[in-house]
Order: C-alpha cells, then structure tokens, then sequence
C-alpha cells in the first residue's frame, strides 16, 4: 500500500471510530445513561478531530502546490467525514430529545 492510501485510510478509520462512538452516544441516551452518552460523544469528537487533522494536512499541501490524486479513495474518506458529522448532528439532538422524554416520563 502506498503512502497516499495509508494516509487515507488514516481519515477512514478515524471517522469511522466517530460514528461509531455517535451512535453509541444516541444508545445510551435512549436507555437514560446521559453520561455514557455525553463521554460517547467527547470521544467521537476526538476521533473525528484525528481524522480531521489528517485531512487538512492534505488540504494545506494541495494549496501549497503539491499534486495530490483524487482517486474513490479520497473521495470515500471525505464521504466518511461529511457522513460522521451528520451523524454526530443527529446524535445531539436525538440525547436532547431522549433528555425531554426522561424529564416527562419522571
């Protein structure tokens, strides 16, 4: 594997670790455990800023001039990311709502 492919593959795992870590946080919030759900949450965003890292990282280096392949690589990890915030966007509201729902049924 070529060093491109192990960087992107770097963005890959790290974003996937974040959805991951989301949809665990929105699980535990629907069972009532606000602060699994909160420190789910925390560590999805510390993955996610790995992933992020990786990515400009490359973003600076293209700017700076250095040619860089957009091959379905690329293009999948950048999916992954765009994909993890939705995800993480969902996450919060659904421990929101969770949250309203628990507040009610008490």
């Amino acid at each position: 594997m070529g060093e491109m492919e192990q960087i992107v593959f770097g963005i890959i795992s790290a974003v996937g670790m974040a959805k991951s870590s989301y949809v665990e946080a929105m699980r535990a919030a629907s069972e009532g455990a606000f602060e699994t759900a909160q420190e789910k949450m925390k560590e999805g965003d510390e993955y996610y800023a790995k992933g992020h890292e990786i990515h400009v990282d490359l973003v600076q280096k293209e700017a700076a001039g250095e040619y860089l392949s957009p091959g379905l690589l690329l293009i999948h990890a950048e999916d992954q990311m765009m994909s993890a915030e939705l995800v993480r966007l969902m996450a919060e509201e659904n421990i929101k709502l969770s949250k309203k729902i628990s507040e009610i049924t008490q």
